[in-house]
């Protein structure tokens, strides 16, 4: 078991440094960054938002789509660069089991993912901390408590960020697992993701659909589909409530998110243990 455990982590060290040598990998933190750590100068284009909210919606959506491309993209890459490169099989030739490889690389790139959130989560932590001090300043007594920024909060939600990507990680290795092409595999685990993040509505459209055959289809899809809104928790606390969300709720999505990594990464196993390399 120790063995296995020392194969995992090493494949995973492998996935990690591999994947920060990529320069479009580099390339693409570097623009989250730069456009994260701008925020604060795209508060003139604020269409009625507080502006702290304004600079945390913007930096927030630049997490999401740079985290989807980068999750996506690094899955599928150093997945499918052990195939093409042909070092899969010097790898599985060796006493390291399929499914070792697998939560080798998901791991890999889990820890790509939890630097990228970390180090855009602190910066955009440290954009809403330098002008809220400005606001403070400026206003004084005035200042409203409901402006002012939890940053426990914006922390708790990087986490559930990161797990969100985590999900979407085990999909692309999922999908990688079975697929043939790079191209595909990026394609169709998007294309999934856009289903998770619009899931929600399904669940919204369920509870009003009347044909009694349709609705075990809605939610077979619902439970087989997992929904990403379920992850923007923590970003509805990072400013005060009149209905403060409760801890448990966040607690419960990091819970619905490593059911959802289990269970696609024992289908990748299994769908990877049937393929011929």
């Amino acid at each position: 078991m120790n063995q296995a455990i020392g194969h995992v982590w090493r494949i995973a060290r492998l996935t990690f440094l591999e994947a920060v040598r990529q320069r479009f990998f580099n390339f693409l933190i570097l623009l989250a960054v730069a456009l994260v750590g701008s925020s604060y100068f795209f508060r003139q284009f604020n269409f009625g938002a507080s502006e702290l909210r304004f600079i945390a919606d913007f930096g927030l959506g630049g997490i999401f789509l740079f985290g989807s491309i980068l999750s996506v993209v690094a899955a599928a890459q150093l997945f499918f660069s052990e195939i093409e490169n042909r070092t899969a099989l010097t790898i599985l030739a060796k006493p390291v089991r399929r499914w070792s490889f697998i939560a080798g690389k998901f791991l890999g790139v889990a820890l790509l993912m939890f630097v990228f959130i970390a180090l855009l989560t602190t910066l955009l932590g440290l954009c809403l901390w330098w002008r809220e001090r400005q606001l403070i300043v400026q206003w004084g007594d005035q200042f409203p408590l409901s402006e002012h920024v939890r940053y426990w909060a914006l922390a708790f939600d990087g986490l559930l960020q990161w797990l969100k990507f985590d999900v979407l990680v085990a999909v692309t290795i999922l999908i990688a697992s079975f697929a043939n092409t790079n191209l595909y595999t990026v394609i169709v685990s998007f294309f999934v993701q856009l289903i998770c993040q619009l899931q929600y509505i399904a669940n919204d459209r369920w509870s009003g659909i009347k044909a009694a055959w349709a609705r075990p289809l809605v939610w077979l899809l619902g439970k087989v589909f997992p929904n990403f809104q379920l992850f923007s928790i923590g970003d509805l606390a990072i400013f005060p409530q009149k209905v403060p969300i409760p801890h448990t709720a966040l607690l419960a999505a990091a819970g619905y998110a490593a059911i959802y990594i289990v269970v696609f990464l024992a289908l990748a196993v299994f769908s990877f243990s049937q393929r011929e390399i």
